[in-house]
C-alpha cells in the first residue's frame, strides 16, 4: 500500500511519460533489492578475542542465561512483520530484504515456509543446534564461544594426556639429584683424580694390583700438558721415577709408562725428570736383565726424554746410552725393541739437522749451541751402528723396512765407505729393488701412480745410486 501510495504522489507532479519510465525504475528496483535479499551472507567472526571465550570473572561460560554479548546488538533477529536495519546489522542468510521508498530505509522479516508459515524461533534454534544441519549457515555469538570452549576443553584434555605420558617415560631432575646424592656420586675434577690416585700408589695398604691400577689411570691424565704440570707439582714425578728401582716387574713397567706419557712433548716435565735422576734409572732398566715389557715401557720413557732436549741427550751420550742401546741388538727375545731403536736415532739426527738448516734468527741460536755440542753422528759411526741398522733391511716387513731404510739414508753422508765394502747390503739392495720394481708395476697397473711402493722403491735406488 506505501508503494501504491509513492507512486500516486509522484505521478501528479510528473507527466504521463515520465510517469511510465519512474514506474518502470521502481519496479526494477524492488525486484533487486528482493534478489539481493537472497545473496546477503551472513556476518562473518573474522577475529576471536580471549573476551568471547570468558566473561569478566574469567571463567568460561557455562550456562544460557548470561547476559548478551554486546556483539549481539550488531545481528539483527527477523519476526514475519517488516523491521528496519540499523547500519552495520547483519541479517540472517534466507530473510526477505526491501528498501522503503518512503523512508528510505532497508527493512527485513523472516522467509516463508512453503506451507505460509514462517520458521518459530524454536526451529531456527533445533536447526543451529541439531546434530546435522546442512542448510544453516548462520550461527549466534553465544553459540561460537559455547564452540571454541569445547574446543579448549578438548585441548587442555590432549595435553594433560601428553604431559601424563612424558611423566611416565622421564623422572623429574628433582628425583634424579636425589637418587644422585643416595648413590654419593660427585663429579670430581682431574686434579682431584690424580691426588687419590698418588695416594694409592704411595699406599703401604695398597695391594700390588690397586698399586698398577693406579699407574694405568694416571698415565691417562698426564697425557695432557697441564694434568703433567700438575702431576709434577704434587710429587707425584718424583715418586713414578723411584717406582722405576721397584722390583716387581709390573710396577717397574707402568712406573716407566706413566714417566714416558708425562714427559711427551712437556719442556718443564723433562727438566724436572732430568734433575731427578729418570736418565740413570731407565738406562739401568735397558742394560740389565729384565721383562721385554718393561724394556719397552723404559725404552718409550727414554725417547720422551730425549726428543727435543739437547741437554738429555748429551748427558745420555755421557753416560754410556748409545752402548746400552747396542747391547740390545746382542740380548735373544728383543728384536721388536730393534726398529724401535733406530727409529729414536733417526728422530734424533734429523731433529738436529733441520734445526741446524734452519733459519729461525737469533732466537734460536742458544738451542742451536746446545745441539752442536751432541756429539751423535759421530759416536754412531764409531760404535759402527752403520752396519748394525743396514742388517735390519733383511727384516720381512715392509714397514720396518721403510724406516730401515730412511735411516741409512741419513747415514749415507757418513758411513758411505762402509757401505760399499759391505756385499751383503749390496745383495740385499738388490734384492730389494727387483721386489719393489714388481710391487710398484702392480700399484700402477692399478691406477695408482705414487703408491707405497713406488716410495720405497724410490728409497732403494736412491741408496744404490750413492754407493756407485
Amino acid at each position: 500500500h506505501c508503494r501504491l501510495v509513492a507512486m500516486n504522489h509522484w505521478a501528479g507532479l510528473l507527466s504521463a511519460a515520465a510517469r511510465v519510465n519512474l514506474l518502470v525504475l521502481v519496479v526494477s528496483a524492488v525486484f533487486s533489492w528482493s534478489s539481493l535479499s537472497d545473496r546477503v551472507p551472513e556476518f562473518a567472526l573474522t577475529k576471536i578475542e580471549e573476551s568471547d571465550i570468558k566473561d569478566d570473572s574469567g571463567k568460561e561460560p557455562t550456562t544460557e542465561a548470561e547476559e548478551p554479548d554486546p556483539e549481539d546488538l550488531e545481528v539483527f533477529y527477523p519476526t514475519h512483520q517488516w523491521q528496519a536495519l540499523r547500519p552495520g546489522q547483519a541479517v540472517p542468510a534466507g530473510s526477505h530484504v526491501r528498501l522503503n521508498l518512503q523512508t528510505g530505509e532497508r527493512e527485513a522479516k523472516l522467509a516463508e515456509s512453503p506451507d505460509g508459515k514462517g520458521d518459530t524461533g524454536e526451529e531456527r534454534r533445533r536447526k543451529r543446534l541439531g546434530k546435522v544441519d546442512i542448510d544453516s549457515n548462520s550461527y549466534t555469538s553465544q553459540e561460537l564461544k559455547k564452540a571454541l570452549a569445547k574446543m579448549k576443553e578438548s585441548e587442555k584434555a590432549e595435553r594433560k594426556a601428553h604431559e601424563e605420558e612424558v611423566r611416565k617415560k622421564f623422572r623429574p631432575i628433582e628425583q634424579l639429584k636425589e637418587e644422585f646424592e643416595k648413590l654419593n656420586v660427585k663429579m670430581e675434577t682431574d686434579y682431584e683424580i690424580m691426588v687419590k690416585l698418588i695416594s694409592k700408589f704411595n699406599s703401604s695398604a695398597s695391594t700390588l694390583d690397586e698399586k698398577v691400577a693406579a699407574l694405568y689411570d694416571l698415565e691417562y691424565y698426564v697425557h695432557q700438558v697441564d694434568n703433567a704440570k700438575d702431576f709434577l707439582s704434587m710429587g707425584g714425578l718424583q715418586l713414578v721415577i723411584e717406582g722405576l728401582n721397584r722390583t716387581e716387574a709390573a710396577l717397574k713397567e707402568h712406573a716407566a709408562f706413566v714417566l714416558g706419557a708425562a714427559l711427551s712433548g712437556n719442556p718443564k716435565v723433562q727438566i724436572e725428570a732430568i734433575e731427578g735422576g729418570a736418565l740413570q734409572k731407565l738406562l739401568v732398566i735397558l742394560a740389565t736383565e729384565q721383562p721385554l715389557p718393561v724394556k719397552k715401557k723404559a725404552l718409550f720413557a727414554l725417547s720422551s726424554l730425549l726428543r727435543h732436549f739437547p741437554y738429555a741427550q748429551q748427558q745420555f751420550l755421557k753416560l754410556g746410552g748409545l752402548q746400552v742401546l747396542r747391547s740390545l741388538f746382542r740380548q735373544k727375545g728383543m728384536e721388536t725393541l730393534h726398529v724401535r731403536v733406530v727409529t729414536l736415532l733417526y728422530d734424533l739426527i734429523m731433529e738436529k739437522m733441520l734445526l741446524e738448516d734452519s733459519q729461525l734468527g737469533d732466537q734460536m741460536e742458544e738451542k742451536i749451541q746446545q745441539y752442536r755440542q751432541v756429539k751423535l753422528v759421530p759416536a754412531v759411526v764409531e760404535q759402527d751402528w752403520c752396519v748394525v741398522v743396514s742388517n735390519l733391511l733383511a727384516m720381512p716387513e715392509h714397514d720396518t723396512r721403510e724406516k730401515v731404510l730412511k735411516t741409512v739414508g741419513v747415514l749415507m753422508a757418513f758411513c758411505k765407505e762402509r757401505y760399499r765394502g759391505d756385499g751383503a747390503l749390496s745383495t740385499t739392495l738388490s734384492l730389494l729393488r727387483s721386489e719393489y720394481e714388481e710391487l710398484a708395476a702392480e700399484e700402477q697397473r692399478e691406477g695408482d701412480k705414487d703408491g707405497y711402493f713406488q716410495e720405497l722403491l724410490g728409497s732403494v735406488n736412491s741408496i744404490i745410486r750413492e754407493l756407485r
